[in-house]
């Protein structure tokens, strides 16, 4: 059985991936994230990774944070009639087999497209002194441990309530500079919170601090998570460039220097389960090259986390220079099977994956995720394997039918091996789905049925041999 994460961001700040502008009707939005679901299904992916804070606001209902312009219009209005996106987003998922990760940015506050003004509940309203403008957005001060706390009780929020599998966050810690007319560089407006440090007794430098304030907030979201749920999965997909010269022919952005981004000390401590680095460069680029960079984060791996790289897959929508052919997609996808490693990819984004947007989809679904996978197996987080399923057979109108059962409901997925006319197939449902029906003239010679938890642990296999003809 093939173990990949197959997955896509779907994002939805500035209306990017869903809903497709803001005010449309319940109904309307509800029709889109299901043709979004449909759509991953359809492609072979088995994960779809849901922005659902973009700015402190919420995608669903949230009791500390206002709705999100982009769903009505207006910031915390409701969708009418009334629904909460993310409850109606897990159920649906998870009804397509799907796994659903929870995508937050913990410290952006406005981002530049908004133009609704913000709500009495918003935090740059309700709190205005956790808050910094900076260029053309604002943003939460990581440097107030108040702020910190904030964004900590949002995300815990989420992970009590809604059954998702997976807290997600992406490389927008401290912002990505800014300049002024003159074109030199702003520096973040944080003097008061490091002028605090200084007086409690900090030594060391203005980066560093800065540095160890985006880790002690990234450590405690990973030890809360884990008491909160203890089998829900915690990932980044920071910048795909640690620093440069690592390795020795890598040049480019520092993130660690600039944005304060240790992602490197993230992975080596073990405190993430998945790490994404964006690598959103092609294979043949030496000055970032992807196999190059993938290869030095299994490096910084002690743990043995998933390494699950992201790939610009809406280059292949770009036009001029900056677009891609398909194949580069495949390719890198190609690349990371390659390596023992690494077991998946996640594509930048939904959009470029639907119908008529791009070759993308119909040559990933056609040549690479033709089969169906399962995620892989995260074994540190604990968990039971299921146990061996019972297998009923009957009949009904000339079919045969197999009602599947086990002595828990943990079941998450089953995994189906059917041997027919001397091929074996392999097909991957929903735990709540029971029963299968296989026509008469075209029943299975043999049936083997296995369980598979939510963490990716698969249980002893059932099998039965069936008679052969109607």
């Amino acid at each position: 059985m093939q173990r990949e994460f197959r997955a896509a961001w779907i994002a939805t700040v500035a209306n990017i991936d869903w809903p497709s502008r803001p005010g449309l009707s319940t109904t309307a939005q509800k029709m889109e994230l299901r043709r979004l679901l449909e759509r991953a299904r359809a492609v072979g992916l088995n994960a779809v990774i849901l922005q659902v804070r973009p700015a402190a606001d919420a995608m669903y209902d949230s009791p500390i944070e206002p709705w999100s312009e982009y769903l009505t219009g207006t910031m915390d209005v409701p969708p009418k009639p009334y629904y909460d996106p993310l409850a109606f987003a897990v159920e649906e998922a998870h009804r397509r087999g799907l796994e659903i990760h929870a995508w937050f940015n913990p410290f952006r506050a406005l981002h530049r497209t908004a133009t609704a003004p913000p709500s009495a509940r918003h935090v740059s309203v309700a709190f205005p002194e956790l808050v910094r403008d900076y260029g053309e957005q604002k943003w939460l001060d990581p440097g107030d441990p108040r702020a910190r706390d904030y964004s900590l009780a949002v995300i815990l929020d989420v992970v009590g309530r809604y059954d998702i599998d997976g807290v997600h966050l992406d490389d927008y810690f401290y912002p990505y500079e800014v300049t002024d007319d003159d074109g030199v560089t702003v520096d973040f407006p944080d003097d008061s919170t490091w002028a605090a440090a200084i007086e409690s007794g900090l030594v060391g430098s203005r980066k560093d601090w800065r540095r160890s304030n985006v880790d002690r907030f990234v450590e405690d979201l990973a030890r809360g998570i884990k008491e909160t749920k203890p089998w829900v999965r915690f990932g980044i997909s920071p910048f795909g460039i640690w620093r440069p010269g690592h390795p020795p022919q890598i040049e480019g952005f520092d993130a660690y220097d600039r944005i304060y981004a240790d992602s490197r000390k993230w992975l080596v401590n073990g405190w993430v389960d998945y790490m994404t680095p964006q690598l959103y460069w092609e294979i043949e680029k030496k000055e970032q090259s992807y196999p190059a960079l993938l290869d030095w984060w299994l490096e910084q791996n002690p743990y043995g986390r998933h390494i699950w790289p992201g790939n610009f897959t809406s280059r292949v929508m770009m036009t001029g220079a900056r677009q891609w052919a398909p194949t580069e997609i495949l390719d890198q996808v190609l690349v990371t099977r390659s390596r023992d490693r690494a077991t998946g990819n996640v594509h930048f984004s939904m959009k470029s994956l639907m119908r008529d947007s791009s070759a993308a989809a119909p040559a990933l679904a056609s040549q690479l995720y033709d089969a169906p996978s399962l995620v892989p197996e995260t074994g540190w987080l604990g968990g039971l394997r299921p146990a061996r399923p019972e297998l009923t057979v009957d009949s009904l109108r000339g079919n045969m039918l197999i009602e599947m059962t086990t002595p828990s409901s943990d079941t998450w997925l089953w995994v189906i091996r059917t041997l027919e006319e001397g091929r074996w197939v392999v097909n991957i449902l929903p735990g709540w789905k029971q029963l299968v029906e296989y026509p008469g003239t075209s029943r299975p010679e043999v049936v083997i049925v296995s369980a598979v938890s939510r963490l990716g642990l698969e249980g002893p296999a059932q099998r039965i041999d069936l008679p052969a003809g109607p």
